[in-house]
């Protein structure tokens, strides 16, 4: 049985996969191991709000909210929380 942030986890994994051309733990921090770039935080960013229908805004943007799948996942699953 799936928690409910699996299918948000597998989603952010299956749109870095195909965005870098390589698979990444949901725990690597993606910006230390060199593989994104701020420049790309920004698409994330754009990514994630049309994908799960949220705002990330103000603090929410801070880098450490995108430099690991489990943070891109739980910021996910709280703006959704915050907007019901």
């Amino acid at each position: 049985m799936k928690t409910s942030s699996e299918p948000v986890a597998e989603h952010v994994q299956a749109f870095l996969a195909e965005r870098t051309r390589q698979t990444w733990a949901r725990d690597t921090d993606l910006f230390a191991s060199g593989g994104l770039s701020s420049m790309f935080a920004m698409e994330l960013v754009v990514h994630l709000e049309s994908t799960f229908d949220i705002v990330i805004a103000g603090p929410d943007l801070a880098l450490d909210n995108f430099r690991t799948v489990d943070a891109m996942t739980a910021l996910v699953l709280r703006l959704r929380e915050a907007e019901r």
